[in-house]
């Protein structure tokens, strides 16, 4: 089977569940890529102390998300989406310690600023990102892994 057939084949077995949470999560991306450029204050103030040039990493930032939410959903190609799926994934890892600052600086305040309500679920759905980038751009299966003979 050539690479045109078994892209075709590959996208008619993906399901509806994982066409929504794919286009959900480049929803998301998208305009949070879209907040980093236009707005980026709030994502400046989360930022851990010793990272280097952070007006640069927010703007980065920002426009990874914005082109690995287009890489999600473009039709053309699934390693292409594949591509974009394994980004996002590793931006959600990569952004992880400017959340565990923003939660420890929050804690520290006398007002706990989000509090806990905000920050543990924050910190519980990083994980789940990272899984959900991967599996909504057909990266791998699990945990509905079809096992063969």
């Amino acid at each position: 089977m050539d690479r045109t057939a078994m892209d075709r084949t590959h996208l008619i077995r993906q399901g509806k569940g994982r066409t929504a949470a794919r286009w959900l999560l480049a929803l998301a991306y998208f305009v949070a890529g879209v907040l980093h450029l236009a707005a980026p204050a709030p994502f400046l103030g989360i930022m851990p102390d010793g990272v280097p040039w952070p007006e640069t990493i927010v703007a980065a930032t920002g426009i990874a998300e914005i082109l690995g939410a287009i890489g999600m959903v473009q039709p053309v190609s699934i390693r292409l989406r594949q591509a974009a799926a394994i980004g996002l994934a590793l931006y959600a890892v990569c952004v992880f310690p400017a959340n565990i600052n923003h939660f420890v600086m929050d804690m520290a305040r006398a007002d706990h600023g989000l509090g806990l309500a905000y920050h543990l679920p924050r910190m519980v759905a990083q994980p789940v990102l990272v899984w959900l980038a991967l599996w909504a751009g057909s990266v791998m299966d699990w945990p509905w892994r079809h096992r063969t003979g």
